[in-house]
């Protein structure tokens, strides 16, 4: 398959997945979308590390280190990455554009390769698996970067191969920024050594984790609320 055969795909398979006749999908995701949405998540994290971590270094690197994962994930990527290659959105693209089903008129910016979206979610989401190394949390937080991911295609404001993209850098991204965090902070990463079955083998408690499980539930919980209620008032 050449390039231009490739473009093209992304464009059907965008144009299939985008969209819905569900007014209650279009609230959902738009709710889901919104960064604001996921702060009590990122407040729940910054408590598992904060309850974890006794040092004060320890704790302050860490978050350094997820702020790195931000800013080589998404902010690189909005600053250099997409006015470089400035490939259009679909929402802007003049092929498409008229084609794609959009939400209360939301289009995002012009230019969208690839998914800050999808990157830093996934650069954030693999740094805390590695760090905590909790099955249950780990499956959370890929599964809540998919959910972003996917608003994004419901919006019309990514191509799958955005996405794509995204992902792999996102994903690269918190798994280089973790080892480097562990090869020059080998005392806090040292796989210690508990005879509980309630920590994970970093120590960290494996209660804890499951509160920042609870809060991301309970935030999809709130958006689907809050989805229902928008309904209500219209």
């Amino acid at each position: 398959m050449d390039v231009d055969a490739l473009i093209q795909f992304d464009k059907e398979l965008l144009l299939a997945l985008n969209g819905s006749d569900s007014l209650f999908l279009d609230g959902l995701v738009l709710t889901l979308t919104k960064a604001a949405t996921w702060i009590p998540l990122y407040l729940a994290l910054f408590y598992v590390i904060l309850k974890n971590n006794e040092n004060v270094r320890q704790i302050l690197t860490i978050l350094a280190c997820a702020g790195l994962c931000v800013f080589i994930a998404g902010s690189l990527d909005d600053m250099f990455v997409k006015p470089l290659v400035a490939r259009w959105r679909p929402t802007h693209d003049p092929q498409i554009g008229i084609l794609v089903d959009t939400v209360n008129g939301y289009r995002g910016g012009s230019y969208g390769f690839f998914s800050a979206h999808a990157s830093n979610t996934f650069s954030i989401a693999i740094f805390f698996c590695l760090l905590i190394r909790s099955r249950a949390l780990s499956i959370s937080l890929v599964a809540w970067s998919l959910v972003n991911c996917w608003t994004r295609l419901y919006l019309g404001v990514h191509y799958p191969g955005d996405i794509l993209c995204g992902l792999l850098w996102g994903g690269l991204t918190g798994t280089a920024v973790y080892y480097v965090y562990a090869h020059f902070n080998p005392q806090f990463t040292v796989q210690r050594r508990f005879t509980s079955s309630q920590y994970t083998s970093t120590g960290y408690q494996k209660s804890d984790a499951d509160v920042a499980i609870c809060v991301l539930m309970f935030t999809f919980f709130y958006a689907i609320v809050r989805a229902c209620l928008m309904l209500y008032v219209n």
